[in-house]
């Protein structure tokens, strides 16, 4: 199952709204830290309710990336190639940069693919809860089929 990755996220209900998609959709929840806020579970809750995910918290991205293995598949607003056009693999790691900045120049660079989600003219940017729910769907979708 495709993991989602949140790179240090700086809202908490963002953070809350992605441990619920990825308790809907059973997939695990990455966190690299540091946060734009402080861990309570109060904020976060807010948006998560009552749905649990597997959630593993990393203090710094090497770190993450010497404990979890896979693909890296960065969603960033910067790519050419939409979400939709690539074949998604079991390993894959969904990464999803902060809110205000995406991820640093040398992140973008260890991606090994870059997908971005056709908008509408004028356009710039989803919620990066959304954008994650929207490109994890497509991963289990091609993965259901492939099964």
């Amino acid at each position: 199952m495709p993991r989602l990755v949140l790179y240090q996220p700086e809202i908490a209900t963002n953070l809350g709204a992605a441990i619920r998609i990825a308790a809907c959709f059973g997939a695990p929840l990455e966190v690299v830290e540091p946060c734009g806020f402080p861990w309570r579970a109060k904020d976060i809750g807010r948006v998560a309710m009552d749905y649990e995910a597997e959630i593993t918290r990393h203090a710094d991205f090497s770190t993450f990336r010497a404990q979890v293995p896979g693909r890296l598949v960065l969603l960033t607003t910067k790519a050419a190639v939409p979400y939709t056009s690539i074949t998604y693999r079991q390993d894959d790691l969904l990464l999803i940069g902060q809110e205000s900045a995406g991820v640093p120049d040398e992140i973008h660079a260890l991606a090994e693919e870059r997908v971005v989600i056709p908008m509408a003219p004028g356009a710039r940017s989803l919620n990066l809860t959304v954008a994650g729910a929207v490109v994890l769907s497509e991963a289990v979708r091609q993965l259901a089929t492939t099964a």
